[in-house]
């Protein structure tokens, strides 16, 4: 177990497409985000959340932070992620991927690299809301987020509001580990559920997995 990385688990989404709170869904009796947390706490001595809706998770015993921006999108939650860490190292993780493994966690925490952030690509995405952020980068971070808000508020656009992490990475430079040639990778290891169809899926899956 980790004593010098925080986890941090953001749950800041509104859970449009899925039409209720995603991460309070149950399967075989358990919530998506306690599935989140007990995978985190395997794996890290602190484990913190970050979500704007405090009220709704107060069963999981974490401590729970909001954003210091609100509607500014996950930045805005890794921005207050490291902002209320105690260590350098720390790893986040959104609460919509809940068949993440401890494997994979692991080995983007021990790669070796010099740079800020580690992050995958895997199914052809960029997967920038599961990897290892430094709190070094907190103040560009804030820098982000600012930028963000006085652009909102000289174009007066509000489909402009969310800031894209990737930029973030981009300015970073982050380090971005090709994971599908590994011989643990799954193409479920990043699934990211955001409908009802995507529920189901991981409700099989994990169903599965509890009776094999």
């Amino acid at each position: 177990m980790y004593s010098d990385i925080t986890g941090i688990i953001l749950s800041g989404g509104k859970s449009s497409r899925m039409g209720v709170n995603k991460s309070l869904l149950v399967i075989n009796g358990k919530t998506i985000i306690e599935r989140v947390r007990d995978l985190m706490q395997n794996i890290f001595s602190e484990v913190i959340l970050i979500t704007n809706d405090p009220d709704e998770y107060g069963f999981l015993g974490l401590e729970i932070y909001e954003d210091v921006y609100k509607g500014y999108g996950p930045l805005a939650g890794i921005h207050s992620g490291l902002l209320n860490s105690t260590t350098r190292k720390n790893f986040i993780i959104s609460c919509d991927v809940p068949l993440m493994t401890e494997q994979m966690i692991r080995h983007l925490i021990e790669f070796k690299t010099d740079k800020f952030i580690t992050v995958a690509k895997a199914d052809g995405f960029i997967q920038q809301l599961v990897g290892v952020y430094n709190r070094d980068i907190l103040v560009t971070v804030k820098e982000t987020l600012v930028s963000q808000l006085s652009d909102d508020e000289r174009n007066n656009d509000q489909l402009k509001r969310g800031c894209k992490v990737l930029s973030l990475l981009n300015t970073i430079g982050a380090e971005i580990i090709n994971t599908q040639c590994l011989s643990f990778y799954t193409p479920d290891t990043y699934f990211n559920m955001n409908k009802q169809n995507d529920f189901n899926f991981v409700k099989e899956k994990l169903s599965s997995l509890l009776t094999s």
